[in-house]
Parts: C-alpha cells; structure tokens; sequence
C-alpha cells in the first residue's frame, strides 16, 4: 500500500468486517488525525465499492475502499513517535495474548490524540505495532491514570470485549490515594453523574439528580495519619467516576486538579505527589476465543510507592 502520491485501493478481509470506516481508515493512515478522516469521508474522497458512504459505514468482507492521496501539513499532522516513548511503549506491554494486549498505560499520557494533543497512546502503538493491521481500545483511562489498558487486535474480540465489558462481566481494581480516614465501614458510594462545560471547553462531571446511575466499590487498603490507600471497583463505567464519587463523599483524590481542594493541594505537596494518584492496579476479563478468566495487574509505579513511603511517616 503506497502513500502520499497515489490512490490506494484495499479490499476488506475477514478481520476488518463490522468495522466502521473510520476506524478502519485511522488503522491504515497512521499519523492521520481524525478530523481529517471525517473531512476525505464526507468529501467524498473515500468510496466503498465505487459509492460515497457514511463515516459510521460498516465493513463487508469483499468491500473495495479508495483511499485518496493525502499531504498533511505540520499543523494537520499526529506527530511521529518519539524514540524515547516508542521504547517506553515497548516495555509496557503486561501480556499479550493472539488477539489482545494490556499495556501498563504511563501516567500523562492520552489514550488518543485530539484536543491540542498531537498524538496519544493508541497513534503511538500503532506506530510501534507495524505488524498489527488492527489495533483498537477496548476502554479508556484519565491521561493522569496509570496501569491496566485493554486493546484489541482484531474486529472479533473487540466485538467480545466490549460486550463482556457490558456485560459487566469485566472486572477493574483501581489504587486511589485520599485526603482524610476514610471510613472502613463506608464500603459503595452511588451517586447520579452528569457531565457538563466547566465555561473554559474543559468537560467535567458532578453529582446531579438528573444524571446517569453509578456506583462504586471502595475499600481500605491501608491507612495512614493524614490519608487512606483505598480501593476502588467502578460498578458503573462513567467519566471520572471514581474522582467525583470519592470527593462526593468527602475524600477527594490526591493530586486531582479537577476535583480535588486546597487542603489535598497543601497536603499533596507535603509528599512529594505532583500528578493524580489513581492507578488501575488489575484486570479481569474474559479471553475472547475461549472465555477463560484473564486477570493482568499492573505494579504500583515507583513515584506513587515513593509518596506512601512518606505518608506513612507523615504526622
């Protein structure tokens, strides 16, 4: 498949049937962003079978994709993977199995670009993983969240694993360090979350009467003076669920820019934290082809064991 100057002209295999073709599209053109896929599709410049068609088409095995030629400017451009984050990348891959990965996802970096973000972990690895013709996220982490990142290498168990993840039948364990004793005995928080523009075209989340059902386990792992190790199993799966739910209940996250308070702020510097403390410490999911129990954990990252070493001794 050449690039750049010619048309390029692909037939769709059993592994890209049901994929819409703007993911598949963003499989293909790495380095594309997706705006500019949405733009060639709605021009018209992608055809299927000689015909115009939606962004939200879905493969056929045997469907004949026209890919146009594109010359992307510096600004248009997702930037090329640096070697320094191509390296990391490599070494965060937990276990890979024939159709699925988990990476354990570095904190402060996007799972996708888009934003003011040039490129995000899912544009990387597809930079890294040239050998992948499929490369999807089966679920999304905070850009400030390390740990436990699912992807798919094929159509058919993205199809599973987002129907297990439905299904709740995938199971999450997140570590969260808290401002305050959280109480042993305080074991779910259900709270209704409601997104909505915080005026600057940030998107948050706040409890509301009005929004969507959710839920979250919480347990004490270990608990410190001035702080509590908690864990925490989203029942639910809503945007920043367990952040809002924790300072919901009165013990914000440390770390946390978005809904954390002055005194987690002070208390934050006081040990050494300078990025969020949620990490998702495992998975447990059902292996697409044979549906056997998958469970992956991902070590507490150095920085984040270094700052319980000082909350221990914190008075």
């Amino acid at each position: 498949m050449t690039e750049g100057r010619d048309v390029q002209w692909v037939e769709v295999g059993e592994g890209q049937a049901g994929q819409r073709i703007d993911n598949f599209l963003m499989t293909r053109l790495k380095g594309v962003p997706r705006a500019l896929v949405y733009r060639i599709v709605r021009k018209g410049e992608v055809r299927v079978n000689k015909k115009r068609v939606k962004v939200d088409y879905r493969l056929v095995v045997g469907d004949l994709v026209r890919i146009p030629p594109l010359r992307l400017t510096p600004r248009e451009a997702v930037r090329e993977v640096s070697d320094s984050l191509r390296n990391l990348l490599a070494g965060s891959v937990l276990v890979e199995g024939r159709d699925w990965l988990v990476i354990n996802k570095p904190a402060g970096l996007a799972v996708h670009g888009g934003s003011g973000v040039k490129i995000g972990l899912i544009e990387a690895l597809r930079q890294v993983r040239e050998d992948l013709d499929f490369l999807e996220l089966v679920h999304r982490l905070d850009r400030d969240t390390s740990g436990c990142l699912l992807l798919a290498k094929s159509r058919p168990a993205l199809l599973a694993l987002n129907d297990a993840l439905k299904q709740h039948k995938m199971d999450k364990q997140y570590l969260a360090l808290v401002a305050g004793r959280w109480p042993v005995k305080r074991e779910f928080v259900s709270a209704r979350l409601e997104r909505f523009d915080a005026g600057n075209g940030e998107r948050r989340v706040r409890v509301d009467a009005a929004g969507k059902v959710s839920r979250t386990r919480f347990g004490v792992r270990e608990a410190f003076p001035r702080a509590t190790l908690i864990e925490a199993e989203p029942v639910t799966g809503r945007t920043h669920q367990i952040r809002v739910h924790a300072a919901h209940a009165g013990f914000p996250l440390l770390g946390d820019d978005k809904y954390g308070t002055r005194e987690g702020e002070v208390l934050s510097r006081k040990l050494g934290l300078s990025r969020l403390f949620l990490h998702a410490a495992s998975l447990t999911f059902p292996e697409p082809t044979s549906g056997r129990p998958v469970q992956i954990r991902a070590p507490l990252p150095n920085d984040l064991e270094a700052v319980l070493q000082r909350a221990r001794k914190l008075s």
